[in-house]
C-alpha cells in the first residue's frame, strides 16, 4: 500500500513543488521531513508542477516509503518538520497502482485579481495587482468559450513537450469577490504548461478592451499564442479542487 498526503502551502517563498539542485521546494521539504520523521528516504510524488510562487489550498501527494506512525497522527507528526506555511492536512492509504498525477480525474485552479487603485499589503504574493479598471461582464462573457474539448495551444507557454496540446475544460468562471477581488476558476482535465496564467491574462485583456468579448474561439482556433493575452503573474494563482473518484481523497478549498 502507498500513503496519500494532502497538503496545503502557501508557495511564495518556494520554486514549486518539484525538487531541484538550487532552490528550495515543496517536495524537498515533505521528502526531508518524512526522512525525520520515519527514519528512511521516501520520493514523494505530487498530483502536479505548481509554479515558482503558486500556491495550493488543495494538494495530493503519494509515497511508497514505509512508516510506522499511524496515519492518524502522521500529519501532525510530519507537520512538526515543516515550516508553518506548509501544512499537511490528512494521511490515507491507498493501492500501490494509485498514482497522485495520473490517477486525478480533473483539477481546479482559482486565480484571485486585486482589481483596485490602491494596493493591499495584505493581498502582496497572494493575489495579482491590477490597477487598471477591469470590465467584468465581457469577462465572464469570454470566459465561457474557454469551456469544452478543444486546442489550448494558443493559451500556453513553452515548458515540458507534450503529445498533444487538446484538454477538456469542464468549466471557466469569473466572479467579482468583496474586496476588490476578482476570482476566475478553471477546471479540466488536465492543464498544459501556464495554462491557466495566459486564460487569465487574456481574460484580462479582455477586460481591458484589448480583445473583444467574442474574440476568444478566434484565437484558440489559430493556436497563436501571440494572440492572447500576457501570462498573468504567479502569485495569484491557487491548486484549489481535485477529484479522484475517492471520498478520501476528493476535495476542494475557496
Amino acid at each position: 500500500m502507498k500513503t496519500a498526503l494532502l497538503l496545503s502551502y502557501l508557495g511564495s517563498q518556494y520554486h514549486g513543488w518539484q525538487r531541484q539542485n538550487n532552490a528550495l521546494t515543496i517536495q524537498q521539504l515533505v521528502e526531508d521531513a518524512w526522512e525525520k520523521t520515519c527514519g528512511c528516504k521516501a520520493y514523494i510524488s505530487g498530483c502536479g508542477r505548481t509554479d515558482s510562487g503558486v500556491h495550493a489550498k488543495y494538494y495530493v501527494a503519494t509515497t511508497d516509503a514505509p512508516t510506522t506512525i499511524p496515519l492518524e497522527r502522521l500529519p501532525m507528526a510530519l507537520n512538526a518538520r515543516l515550516p508553518e506555511d506548509v501544512v499537511i492536512r490528512r494521511a490515507v492509504a491507498v493501492e500501490d497502482d494509485f498514482d497522485a498525477r495520473f490517477s486525478c480525474v480533473q483539477k481546479e485552479y482559482t486565480y484571485l485579481i486585486h482589481n483596485s487603485r490602491v494596493r493591499d499589503p495584505f493581498s502582496i504574493d497572494r493575489a495579482w495587482f491590477f490597477p487598471q479598471a477591469l470590465d467584468v461582464e465581457a469577462m465572464q462573457r469570454a470566459a465561457g468559450d474557454f469551456v469544452g474539448t478543444q486546442d489550448f495551444a494558443a493559451v500556453h507557454n513553452e515548458g515540458t513537450p507534450v503529445s498533444s496540446t487538446v484538454r477538456t475544460v469542464k468549466y471557466c468562471q469569473v466572479e467579482a469577490r468583496p474586496g476588490d477581488i476578482i476570482a476566475v476558476r478553471v477546471c479540466a482535465d488536465g492543464f498544459l504548461y501556464n495554462m491557466v496564467r495566459v486564460i487569465v491574462g487574456t481574460l484580462v485583456y479582455v477586460g481591458l478592451g484589448k480583445i473583444p468579448a467574442d474574440g476568444i474561439p478566434g484565437i484558440l482556433r489559430s493556436g497563436d499564442r501571440l494572440q492572447a493575452g500576457t501570462t498573468a503573474p504567479a502569485c495569484g494563482l491557487y491548486m484549489t479542487a481535485l477529484t479522484y473518484g475517492r471520498r478520501e481523497l476528493d476535495g476542494r478549498s475557496d
